[in-house]
C-alpha cells in the first residue's frame, strides 16, 4: 500500500514566495529610482497602458493585488500627473484610472531603465531558469488556489 505524500511542513512556501518576490523587487527598484518610480508604479502605468482604462477592481485583478494595495501605489501617480482617476459615468461608485500625457511620457523614459533591470536579472540568474520562474510563477497565480475569482 503506497503512503500519501506528506505536505512540507518545516519550510514555508509563502515566506519563501515573498522573500524571493521582495528580493527581485528590490533589484529593479535599484534600476527604476533613477527615473523616480518604484517597480509597482512602473507595473501600473505599463498595464494602462498596454490595455487602456480601466476600474480600479479591474487593474487590481491584472495585478493579483487587492484594492488597498493598490490604492496606495495609485495615490502618488496620480497627485505627480501621470494617471487620473474619475468616477464612472453610470456608476458613481466606480473610480475609473486612465494615464495622461505626462504618465505615458514618463512610462516610455522608465521603459530603457526596466529593460536594464529585466537584463540584469537575467544575466544574473540565468535565462533558462528566469524563464521557467515566470512560468511557474504564472502556474501558480492560475493554480486556482484561492476559492473564487476576487483576491480576500
Amino acid at each position: 500500500m503506497a503512503l500519501e505524500p506528506q505536505p512540507n511542513l518545516t519550510d514555508c512556501n509563502c515566506l519563501a514566495v515573498r522573500q524571493a518576490a521582495r528580493y527581485v523587487t528590490q533589484l529593479y527598484d535599484r534600476h527604476m529610482a533613477e527615473i523616480g518610480l518604484r517597480t509597482s508604479q512602473y507595473g501600473i502605468l505599463a498595464r494602462l497602458q498596454r490595455l487602456g482604462p480601466m476600474t480600479i477592481n479591474q487593474l487590481a485583478g491584472e495585478l493579483v493585488m487587492d484594492r488597498t494595495t493598490l490604492g496606495r501605489n495609485i495615490r502618488p501617480l496620480e497627485r505627480d500627473g501621470l494617471i487620473t482617476i474619475t468616477r464612472g459615468r453610470s456608476d458613481r461608485r466606480i473610480k475609473q484610472l486612465q494615464l495622461t500625457t505626462a504618465g505615458e511620457e514618463r512610462f516610455r523614459a522608465a521603459r530603457g531603465t526596466w529593460i536594464e533591470a529585466q537584463c540584469s536579472f537575467e544575466t544574473g540568474f540565468g535565462p533558462e531558469r528566469a524563464a521557467q520562474l515566470r512560468g511557474l510563477s504564472q502556474a501558480l497565480v492560475d493554480s486556482g488556489l484561492l476559492p473564487g475569482d476576487e483576491l480576500p
